[in-house]
């Protein structure tokens, strides 16, 4: 009568009647040394939004350098998450369409898609070069740094992307076919 869902041999409810339930091993070895960053900037992130609602409305009197801070903490966690997604192969994807075609088809478009979306970071990563090379010492509106340091985080974030979806074109391409051919064969801990 129990409406949870069930995995393969797992009962939430025991024959007893009582809920059981054993926790999943904790595996740090799943995350890339880029999540551990972005980690950072997002707790950074966190940080800087609560002393602005804290100034704001505790204290009456807003600081405003941390609206303009929090922007750019917030620009770095999207670029460098970027890479997250692309290792995981999370990005929105629709993979719909590869079920209706044939195999040969599914996969010279999987590798398309791979030498595309390669070609798409690797063309950020030079135009924000290009930007960081002529605004990059420009100073932020109200804090006295450069704005070099936003454009520095999306050009690593960039740069990162890059390079893990040569990555992942690369292992698509060894093992013979894509996340998007078979989603259901993918594993988390191969990303």
């Amino acid at each position: 009568m129990s409406a949870a869902p069930e995995r393969a041999g797992e009962h939430v409810l025991g024959a007893d009647g009582r809920f059981h339930v054993a926790d999943e091993e904790v595996r740090l070895s799943i995350y890339g040394w880029e999540d551990w960053i972005v980690l950072a900037v997002f707790w950074a992130l966190a940080i800087v939004v609560f002393y602005q609602v804290f100034t704001r409305y505790v204290l009456n009197d807003a600081a405003g350098w941390t609206e303009e801070i929090a922007r750019y903490l917030l620009v770095a966690v999207t670029f460098l998450g970027g890479a997250m997604a692309v290792r995981r192969g999370t990005h929105i994807q629709v993979d719909f369409v590869y079920r209706f075609l044939p195999r040969s088809s599914g996969r010279a478009l999987s590798v398309f898609v791979d030498v595309v979306r390669a070609a798409f970071f690797g063309y950020g990563t030079w135009l924000t070069w290009l930007l960081l090379d002529k605004i990059g010492s420009q100073r932020m509106a109200i804090v006295e740094l450069p704005i070099g340091l936003v454009f520095g985080a999306m050009l690593i974030g960039f740069a990162l992307m890059f390079g893990r979806a040569l990555q992942v074109a690369w292992r698509n391409w060894r093992q013979g076919y894509s996340v998007l051919e078979r989603p259901d064969v993918f594993q988390e801990d191969e990303a």
